[in-house]
């Protein structure tokens, strides 16, 4: 007679537990793995390092009109619930002018409405603009326990609508906040703007793409600035560096990881890796007249020219002239 009774018992309690699990689940933000536990406030010092040299990239690397550049910095700390951008995702219309044009008004009310409206965003925070491709800027940012992801977008100048960032970087680790973060930037298309080279006109991209990362091999096009076939992937073209500050009674005391500097300094740029560009040459000209006296054999040429020289000991060019034997048409 007891079995039934047990039997309900266990079946209780098998529901007991299967309401936690769910009640569990449906606390956690979306698209995060556990809530963070951290204490509510933490602040992190930002530094952003351009690594984009000549030798690293020197394919069409721009020189002047403009040189290469980095245009300010922009982000901001949210909860999972916001997406400033997202790789295989459409950017919004600010983030088009942004990535297009380095325009970031519309982009800055986007996310204060966020914040307003959705309270997603806890802060937005911004860098000065890096006059080289080398250089590097900071800023601070605070970070909350409802809001611990850090995204950020930077413009690479000049280009389409080209740029580097992060994505929903968590700065929350469980029940604390981590204490440092580094990573590594490649470039990534905004997917609005069809240009192929660093000084490619405005040719909007209709349909409207989403977000792809370049690569050494894609967009698969020798015109591709950042077309290097030889290499299995980038070199990073810049890197980020998040470090949290310690506060104090009356001041904040910032640890110092690197000896990276500060401010939007113009580093060294040949301190990066040396990326090997092969010469390209132009296809070969129409074969000329054929020259030379009646009845004996003439010659004819075609020429080339050179598209790209080679650097860092990407492979030579080869010969601009070729020479072929013929019979001449019009002879005296």
């Amino acid at each position: 007679m007891g079995a039934p009774g047990q039997a309900t018992a266990r079946g209780r309690a098998l529901w007991a537990l299967l309401l936690t699990a769910l009640g569990s689940a449906a606390g956690r933000p979306r698209g995060a793995e556990s809530v963070c536990t951290a204490r509510p406030l933490a602040r992190y010092s930002i530094t952003f390092t351009g690594k984009w040299s000549q030798t690293a990239f020197p394919k069409q690397y721009p020189l002047f009109r403009p040189p290469a550049q980095w245009s300010s910095l922009l982000g901001a700390a949210h909860s999972s619930d916001y997406s400033l951008w997202r790789k295989n995702q459409y950017v919004s219309d600010g983030l088009r002018d942004f990535a297009e044009r380095g325009e970031a008004w519309a982009l800055m009310r986007e996310m204060e409405a966020a914040a307003e409206k959705l309270q997603s965003v806890h802060e937005v925070f911004s860098a000065p603009a890096v006059a080289s491709g080398t250089g590097q800027t900071s800023a601070e940012l605070e970070a909350h326990s409802r809001h611990s992801l850090v995204s950020f977008v930077v413009r690479i100048v000049p280009s389409p609508d080209w740029f580097v960032g992060v994505d929903s970087l968590d700065l929350c680790d469980g029940d604390r906040w981590r204490e440092q973060v580094a990573v590594d930037l490649y470039p990534y298309d905004a997917g609005t703007d069809s240009g192929f080279t660093f000084s490619s006109p405005n040719f909007a991209t209709i349909p409207q793409d989403t977000v792809t990362e370049i690569t050494s091999s894609s967009p698969s096009h020798p015109a591709n600035s950042f077309y290097y076939p030889r290499l299995k992937s980038l070199p990073p073209i810049a890197r980020v560096t998040l470090v949290r500050l310690r506060q104090h009674p009356r001041t904040f005391v910032l640890p110092a990881p690197d000896p990276v500097g500060g401010g939007n300094e113009i580093l060294d740029s040949l301190s990066g890796p040396e990326t090997p560009l092969d010469c390209e040459v132009s296809l070969w000209s129409p074969w000329g007249l054929c020259g030379g006296p009646c009845g004996q054999l003439g010659a004819k040429s075609r020429t080339r020219y050179v598209r790209v020289q080679p650097a860092n000991q990407g492979a030579a060019c080869p010969e601009l002239q070729e020479d072929a034997d013929c019979v001449p048409d019009n002879c005296v």
